[in-house]
């Protein structure tokens, strides 16, 4: 599966019976909850991170890329409109990419 696949699967369940999936109950909540969901996996994340758990790192850094398209998906932010941003700043020093964005 890919990012595309899950931001499309994601997507088809707007809007479906939040009894119905874990996606469709996030989405219901609304963009905060679905915010606040992104920034405890997150966290979780950093934490695996700094006790070296491979595997633990591995399965929070899945949780935080479905989060994230949940989190897009609740305010209609596209993937591929990330994914074009990212392909224009593709060649820029990340300094000089962030200092033209103040």
């Amino acid at each position: 599966m890919t990012l595309n696949d899950l931001a499309a699967t994601i997507a088809s369940r707007k809007g479906a019976d939040p009894d119905s999936s874990w996606t469709a109950k996030l989405l219901s909540q609304g963009p905060e909850k679905c915010a606040e969901k992104f920034g405890e996996e997150a966290v979780e994340a950093i934490i695996e991170a700094v006790k070296g758990d491979k595997a633990g790192l591995t399965n929070e850094a899945a949780d935080v890329l479905y989060h994230l398209l949940v989190m897009l998906a609740s305010r209609d932010v596209a993937l591929e409109d990330v994914l074009a941003t990212l392909e224009a700043r593709q060649g820029t020093s990340g300094i000089a990419e962030k200092a033209a964005r103040r």
